[in-house]
């Protein structure tokens, strides 16, 4: 077979599933403020069917476990990458856009996160839930989370929350079961990350969501509480 037509056939596979695929999000951790009090994060991505790089910022208020206020952001690119782009040109021109808003907060992109669990287990959604167990070895204290989710008829909205268990007997719970997320089919405990100071832990949730296309994208979202 000729070269050139060989690798236009490998071109034309490759452009089919990046146009048929699903959207996986890339997750970033932008930092704390210097109390731990508010955490800032990003994702970004290619829009599985335009090829469009888009974005997401956003603002945590760690103790409320909300938004601060103007604290989600979003752009989408009015072009597609060209070959060999990641989307994550988008993040870097959301966040220089933005740069007041990390300001405000006292949001320093050196003082992330220290992790405490990554899970390894790329693509694996369990059925239901998951429980996971993690160790906090500068503070000497273990953990166990169990991530419960529901999904209503159908699988059109679902909803999840996480009970904690601190050793020494303390339990929290984390997250909201009334909020139902539509076309999120499942979730997953990917990280959990703590400030450097004071106490702020936050879990990072992966979810399965559902596209026009009929395929699945994948998003973040967090959980935070003060420990």
């Amino acid at each position: 077979m000729n070269k050139r037509v060989f690798f236009l056939i490998i071109a034309l596979i490759l452009a089919g599933t990046l146009l048929w695929a699903g959207d996986t999000a890339v997750f970033v951790d932008l930092g704390f403020s210097p109390d731990g009090r508010i955490y800032m994060f990003a994702q970004y991505g290619v829009q599985s069917g335009t090829l469009k790089p888009w974005a997401e910022l956003y603002v945590i208020d760690v103790p409320a476990n909300a938004f601060v206020p103007g604290g989600k952001i979003s752009y989408v690119h009015d072009s597609p990458v060209t070959a060999g782009q990641n989307g994550s040109g988008a993040l870097y021109r959301l966040i220089a856009r933005n740069a007041a808003l990390a300001e405000r907060h006292g949001i320093s992109f050196l003082r992330q996160g220290q992790p405490l669990y990554i899970s390894l287990e790329n693509g694996v959604f369990p059925p239901g839930g998951e429980t996971i167990e993690f160790r906090d070895f500068e503070k000497g204290v273990s953990f166990k989370a169990v991530l419960s989710a529901a999904t209503e008829t159908y699988g059109a909205k679902s909803s999840f929350h996480i009970s904690l268990e601190r050793s020494g007997g303390k339990s929290y719970r984390v997250g909201n079961p009334q909020i139902k997320r539509p076309n999120v089919v499942s979730y997953r405990i990917r990280k959990v990350i703590t400030a450097p100071r004071d106490g702020a832990m936050v879990f990072v949730i992966e979810m399965k969501k559902t596209n026009p296309a009929g395929s699945a994208d994948i998003r973040y979202m967090v959980e935070t509480l003060r420990i």
